[in-house]
């Protein structure tokens, strides 16, 4: 049996990679929320994995709320980057391999292809750049690990932009969605599904890996395609080249995934194939 511990148990992530699990027979979650485990709070921890030994941690816990993240930057670099960088150093201690999540936003958007693992990193927000100094901290103090960077991350479980439109047509409510911004909507079930493989593939090397669904779109046409989708009027979603939000969006977020799809065997599924799946 592999003895994972999961911390941020009740985020988006942390509930589908529970959901999950379950087809994964050799896969021992212990599900733990910030009330449960706090990162912050070290000697907590440290104590967790003195007792327990877990063979991985998935660290789905963060701070993700990137405009607010503007006016809360300490918080969400306390969060982000000194609790990552600890939860590195206790991996480290107690022989433990890490899975962290991270983002495309440690990108600036400028480039005009998918964005490469190898490629440099450029934050525009105060989010994107403590999840950077989050993964630079990883690389820093321990050998053992996967950075997963992923884009536009929804499911039908809490908030997330999937669920606010829905509700929102679902309301009757008219949207100006943008067409300027170009990425990846990831299905957070695939996404978990292949945290899942991860763990159970031991050979794979480690370092930094992309993963989002295939396709890239607008949110714009995304939004669409919800509607289509739950069957409501299309005419609502309208295009705006801008949309104001206090912190600045990268306008291509757009992935390049072939490192953890030749890694894993696992072949992609396209957005609007993973959107479907939530109907």
């Amino acid at each position: 049996m592999i003895n994972v511990l999961l911390t941020g148990a009740n985020g988006q992530l942390g509930t589908c990679l529970q959901k999950k699990v379950n087809q994964f027979p050799k896969i021992s979650l212990d599900a733990k929320n910030s009330s449960e485990l706090n990162l912050l709070k070290f000697d907590e921890v440290e104590a967790y994995f003195q007792n327990y030994q877990p063979d991985f941690c998935v660290n789905a816990g963060a701070y993700t709320q990137v405009d607010l993240a503007e006016d809360e930057a300490k918080k969400a670099f306390s969060i982000n980057a000194e609790a990552v960088e600890h939860l590195a150093k206790m991996c480290a201690k107690y022989n433990c391999k890490l899975i962290h999540i991270s983002t495309d936003y440690v990108f600036d958007g400028k480039k005009k292809s998918p964005y490469l693992e190898t490629d440099l990193t450029g934050p525009i927000n105060a989010y994107g750049a403590s999840k950077l100094i989050g993964e630079k901290a990883i690389e820093t103090h321990l050998e053992a690990h996967y950075i997963l960077r992923t884009s536009w991350l929804y499911s039908d479980v809490g908030k997330n932009f999937f669920t606010s439109m829905k509700n929102l047509l679902n309301k009757g409510t008219q949207l100006k969605i943008v067409t300027s911004q170009k990425g990846c909507p990831t299905n957070a079930y695939h996404l978990a599904e292949v945290i899942l493989k991860l763990i159970e593939k031991a050979e794979v090397a480690y370092g930094i890996y992309h993963f989002s669904n295939s396709e890239a779109t607008t949110w714009y046409a995304f939004t669409k395609e919800i509607a289509r989708l739950i069957e409501v009027d299309e005419d609502l979603v309208l295009p705006t080249q801008h949309y104001p939000t206090k912190a600045e969006r990268p306008e291509n977020s757009v992935l390049s995934c072939a490192k953890i799809e030749n890694a894993l065997g696992y072949k992609i599924a396209d957005w609007k194939t993973a959107l479907s799946e939530l109907k």
